[in-house]
């Protein structure tokens, strides 16, 4: 199920997956493309419980934009904090979000 997007992330996937994977940030573990219910994570740390979504054009539209407060919610009910970051965010200003993964990750550890 995740192993096909897992080898076709997108470009602001790419930078982002660069910055986190090999427990560069805050020593924690990020998984790409994983599991959570009837949805795929863009990227999931176990140990902060914490899910990061990027958000491309698609999700200004609104059938999109229900679905991601759908699963919003679903994190919600599971204990889980989701962070949703835009692919301009990504690449304009990497250092910004990674500060704000950070953050995040220093609430919950």
């Amino acid at each position: 199920m995740a192993e096909e997007p897992r080898k076709n992330m997108t470009p602001a996937e790419k930078v982002i997956w660069q910055k986190l994977k090999n427990r560069k940030v805050r020593g924690c573990r990020f998984r790409q493309q994983h599991p959570l219910k009837e949805f795929i994570a863009d990227f999931f740390c176990y140990e902060a419980l914490l899910v990061i979504n990027l958000d491309g054009e698609i999700h200004n539209q609104v059938r999109q934009s229900e679905g991601d407060r759908e699963r919003t919610q679903i994190l919600i009910e599971l204990g889980i904090n989701n962070l949703r970051f835009s692919n301009q965010e990504v690449f304009e200003n990497i250092e910004k979000v990674i500060q704000r993964i950070e953050t995040e990750l220093l609430k919950t550890l």
